[in-house]
């Protein structure tokens, strides 16, 4: 079973988000139009969101802050991005343990 929205790259996987600030907590929340859905805290403003995002995922995929990079959708609440330091099974088992 694949997700559309989990791709593996060297050295890592490449996600494809859908992300919704200032909810009620930081959560993985199923998928969206093809995409995971990412509920965060944090407001969108001078890209608090996109730190808040990025330091969630880290710590979901149990890697350090560096190994998390937002390639695209800087100002959209569509992004994507790479974990660096996991593979696809590994990042399916954590998503479903932890979203």
């Amino acid at each position: 079973m694949s997700a559309a929205y989990l791709r593996e790259v060297p050295g890592g996987v490449e996600l494809e988000l859908w992300v919704q600030p200032r909810a009620p907590r930081d959560r993985v929340c199923g998928e969206q139009d093809g995409r995971l859905k990412v509920q965060l805290r944090a407001p969108p403003v001078d890209g608090e969101a996109n730190s808040a995002l990025l330091a969630f995922l880290a710590k979901l995929f149990r890697v350090p802050r560096r190994q998390v990079e937002l390639l695209a959708g800087e100002g959209s609440r569509r992004k994507r991005v790479c974990v660096l330091g996991v593979d696809a099974g590994s990042a399916r088992a954590l998503l479903n343990a932890g979203g």
